[in-house]
């Protein structure tokens, strides 16, 4: 019997590449026989990425890109294709909050910085929509692909003081199920869309919301792990499963899904 969760050979493209969600991912795909393509504006990460991967025997290609520039993205999509010949999978990595489009407990609404609000929004959904329109021509071309969106837990509810970037992932929510059902009517079903819902981790664009500079947790991360049943903050391995699914035949009926990977904290109330 086919292995359904066979993805050698996969020409996978991660924007965000070289963070500490995407370095994770593109190891791992390398590692069960994709292409993968780094996608990431810091030079210097990226090339180390390439560099490990291709020591681990893995097949890759770094470029440095703008996720907001179409220009940009363009000229990456020329590269790879002169490379690969074709895209066969796209993951949304690419992504980030700021202090300004927060609001601190001693703060409310009026306080928001209506131009980090849109930088948060730019980058989360429009860097995201951006790509998917660029890479996403490849694939129609084809007729077939497959399209894995970031969003986040606090997409599905509000969360505190994160009003900004919380709005761009819920978007994402909506923009991938609108996508889902744009590519397959229109192109092919064998194009799909889908999303995957981390729950939390330690990122660096976290950390000093959820960690006091001694490493301890603050009382919001503390607060956010007495609602997740597992008990604790996610590791970025804990992804690569759900990441693997989506990308594989193995899923070749799901599209539109939103797959949640979040210890339980959506499941939980009191």
């Amino acid at each position: 019997m086919k292995n359904l969760f066979d993805i050698r050979g996969l020409v996978v493209v991660v924007t965000g590449g070289a963070g500490i969600l995407g370095r994770s991912i593109c190891r791992y795909l390398a590692e069960q026989g994709a292409s993968v393509v780094v996608l990431d504006r810091d030079a210097q990460a990226g090339g180390e990425l390439l560099d490990a991967i291709r020591q681990q025997g893995g097949d890759g290609l770094f470029l440095t890109t703008d996720v907001l520039d179409r220009e940009v993205l363009e000229r990456n999509r020329a590269d790879i294709l002169a490379k690969y010949g074709r895209i066969d999978v796209l993951l949304n990595a690419a992504g980030g909050n700021m202090g300004g489009a927060t609001i601190a407990p001693d703060k409310s609404f009026l306080d928001l910085e209506i131009d980090a609000f849109k930088k948060v929004v730019d980058l989360n959904l429009f860097g995201t929509v951006l790509p998917t329109t660029v890479f996403g021509e490849a694939m129609t071309a084809r007729k077939k692909g497959v399209i894995v969106n970031f969003c986040s837990d606090s997409a599905l509810r509000p969360l505190t003081r994160v009003v900004g970037y919380g709005a761009a992932k819920a978007a994402i929510g909506n923009y991938t199920k609108y996508m889902a059902a744009e590519l397959a009517t229109k192109f092919s079903p064998e194009m799909r869309v889908n999303a995957i819902v981390p729950g939390f981790l330690l990122t660096n664009q976290n950390r000093a919301l959820l960690t006091n500079p001694d490493g301890s947790y603050t009382d919001r991360a503390r607060t956010i792990i007495a609602h997740t049943p597992a008990g604790r903050f996610a590791e970025p391995e804990e992804l690569l499963g759900t990441i693997h699914y989506l990308i594989s035949d193995a899923s070749s009926f799901v599209t539109g899904a939103l797959a949640v990977v979040d210890g339980g904290f959506d499941a939980f109330s009191i």
